[in-house]
């Protein structure tokens, strides 16, 4: 009996927790996305309609079909807040962040603003109850579902509230209340519907990102057949070379035995990094206590560096240690991701490599440690600032696959921290990550330590 009252006092318990889960993961984590698909074909064609759109049915509804309410001038607002489509800030690059919130506010101000205040200028009636439905389920089809929603309530409150002040409305001329229950259940239906149908198209997204990457991962884990294989080889060159009296040869064996080496030392080194990226969406749970002055110099001793110039370039500077909880292995592949970039920015502007082009920084906190990547190189633009920790967006598209930032944030991030950058476009960049501290943080030396790798 004990056990069958544990079960059944368990399940609330496993149902909360069920949607705890789900909440912080759709609604928290889930990062906001103002527009879907924001080609500049489809942000075009969505201005075209509203500028074309809000004159046409103002003449449909006020001189064919005439209804009980009509504005001139708010629609002629309306129709040139969608001018604002075909500006160059916004078809410039439509999916950047400055972009996303000039489409989100006309969307707001055509969508649900504009379709609150007939709906309730005209008293509910039939038509604008058909059009508040339509409206609804196109709000929730071209932006995201949590917006959608706050849109539409924000949208009706706001618009209900400036109604007050407007004579002649159907504000003036309450509705039965059987009217507001019907509407209120097709409206309603519609939102519902709009979130399901938001919901699923996020976890197909979602499916589809994860599909890609332990596509990624396999492909990556498959590579090391052939690498043993060449590091047979060069092991069977390296025994030629021993047996070989000419000392020429000898030399020129050994060097390709080498070079075969350092080559599959590197891929090995990429492939860890890709399959690392591949449990972008699966990160597993660790609280190892890190040093983070240890960290960062076995990874930049293990490092693959292309030249001995490229080694010299990269500085560790520790101001102060400190300690913190999280995975050794994936934290070791956030520093060698951000070094790799640094590196690329660096040989992107050209010249020589001298030490101090890519600095490490460790500094100490009362509360929090910092690990700081900085580089002088081609620096990041503006408009990307904000979009570089999406998954599959790069700035460098010939090599780039834009997962090494994204995996960097979710580890960063699982670990109570938090990662971020400042650039300037030439001027190079650099990347920050703050970390709480696991324990009582060392005495911070009070000279630089200044060690070149």
């Amino acid at each position: 009996m004990e056990n069958v009252h544990g079960e059944q006092s368990s399940k609330p318990r496993r149902l909360w927790a069920a949607l705890t889960h789900w909440f912080k993961q759709e609604v928290i984590d889930t990062p906001l996305t103002p527009t879907l698909q924001p080609t500049r074909l489809r942000l075009q064609l969505f201005g075209a309609a509203m500028v074309v759109g809000h004159p046409l049915f103002w003449a449909i509804w006020s001189l064919w079909l005439p209804q009980p309410y009509e504005n001139l001038p708010l629609r002629l607002v309306m129709s040139g807040v969608g001018l604002l489509f075909f500006t160059r800030h916004v078809l410039a690059d439509p999916t950047s962040a400055s972009s996303g919130r000039v489409v989100s506010t006309v969307l707001w101000l055509n969508l649900p603003f504009s379709f609150w205040w007939m709906y309730l200028a005209n008293g509910g009636n039939h038509v604008w109850l058909a059009s508040m439905a339509a409206m609804t389920l196109i709000y929730y089809a071209v932006t995201d579902w949590r917006l959608a929603t706050f849109g539409i309530l924000s949208a009706g409150v706001v618009s209900f509230a400036l109604l007050q002040f407007v004579p002649n409305t159907g504000l003036q001329t309450p509705m039965p209340l059987f009217l507001i229950l019907v509407n209120t259940v097709v409206i309603g239906f519609c939102v519902v519907m709009g979130m399901i149908l938001g919901l699923s198209a996020a976890n197909l997204r979602r499916e589809q990102l994860a599909a890609t990457l332990i596509t990624m991962g396999i492909m990556a884990h498959e590579l090391r057949t052939p690498l043993a294989t060449i590091t047979l080889i060069g092991t069977a060159v390296r025994g030629s070379a021993s047996r070989i009296s000419q000392t020429e040869e000898a030399t020129e064996l050994e060097g390709l035995a080498h070079r075969l080496e350092d080559l599959v030392r590197s891929m090995n080194h990429q492939l860890n990094t890709q399959m690392a990226n591949a449990r972008l969406l699966r990160l597993p749970e660790s609280k190892d206590v890190i040093r983070a002055s240890s960290l960062v110099k076995d990874r930049i001793a293990q490092f693959p560096f292309r030249s001995a110039r490229e080694r010299a370039c990269v500085i560790i500077e520790a101001l102060g240690d400190f300690r913190f909880f999280g995975s050794q292995p994936l934290f070791g592949q956030v520093i060698d991701n951000l070094v790799k970039n640094a590196l690329r920015s660096q040989a992107a502007i050209g010249g020589r490599l001298a030490p101090g082009d890519v600095v490490i920084r460790i500094e100490a906190h009362h509360d929090h440690g910092r690990i700081a990547v900085t580089d002088r190189g081609v620096g990041i633009e503006r408009a990307h600032i904000n979009r570089i920790f999406e998954p599959f967006f790069s700035t460098n598209h010939l090599t780039g696959h834009g997962l090494g930032l994204a995996f960097c944030k979710r580890v960063v991030d699982a670990a109570g921290g938090a990662i971020s950058v400042t650039s300037q476009p030439g001027e190079g960049a650099r990347f920050e990550v703050e970390l709480p501290l696991a324990s009582e943080t060392p005495q911070t030396t009070p000279a630089m330590l200044r060690s070149i790798t």
